[in-house]
Parts: C-alpha cells; structure tokens; sequence
C-alpha cells in the first residue's frame, strides 16, 4: 500500500531522467548483429528505443583492446538497418596478423536529440571466420 505522508516527499522525475537512469542500470538494451564488408559492416538492429536520433559505434579487437579501430555515427530514423560503408570515414577495419583470428566487438550507442545515451547493444564477430 502506498504511504502518503511519504508521497510528499518524493520529487517527481522526468521521463529523460528516468530513461537516462534506466540506461545507466542496463535496463534498455536493443540487440544487434552485424556482418563484414568491405567498408564498415552492415548492422542488423532490433529493439532500437522510440526517440533514437542517432547510433553511435566504436569497434574493439578484444585480443588487442589498446589498438583503436574506431567507428562511426549515423542518423537513424527507425530503420533496422545500417548498410556497408556507412560509417568508413574514421573506421579502421579488421586486421589481425596474418594466421591470427580475433574477436572483433562493437558497443553501439542509441542517443536521443540531445545525445544522451537511451540504450547499448554489444555485437561480436570473429575475423577471418
């Protein structure tokens, strides 16, 4: 039962606030998969949060996490794709030595209007598979 000298007490909270702090508790997640290319690799996304303006992608080699492959940011407008190429402006495909695989992972951010993450998926793919 609801305590309602208590209820006076309790200042009320923005949906923005409540969905950053969702976010932060892992409490909004979408899922994705994504496939190599030549260029970036193309994204296959489900569950995306209404209110996604862009996503936001950074690609780690987990054998060699200090290496920096970077990634990209792209508009999104509720498609549940994002194709090859779209992000290879500062994106570093990639590159074990040879006769090495390695675990590739990209973190993918959903951000809102004002670039405030509302959700992350993670993806992982080995190379050359």
């Amino acid at each position: 039962m609801f305590n309602k000298r208590l209820s006076h007490r309790i200042a009320p909270i923005g949906i923005a606030a409540l969905a950053v702090l969702l976010s932060a508790t892992g409490a909004f997640a979408f899922s994705a998969s994504f496939a190599w290319c030549s260029g970036s690799p193309s994204f296959a996304l489900t569950d995306v949060p209404q209110g996604t303006a862009r996503l936001q992608f950074a690609m780690t080699d987990l054998n060699v996490p200090s290496f920096h492959h970077g990634g990209g940011t792209v508009a999104y407008s509720g498609q549940g794709a994002v194709p090859c190429g779209a992000f290879s402006s500062g994106f570093t495909g990639p590159s074990p030595p040879r006769g090495e695989v390695h675990t590739y992972e990209f973190t993918i951010h959903a951000l809102g209007p004002t670039g405030a993450v509302l959700a992350t998926a993670t993806a992982r793919r080995k190379f050359p598979e």
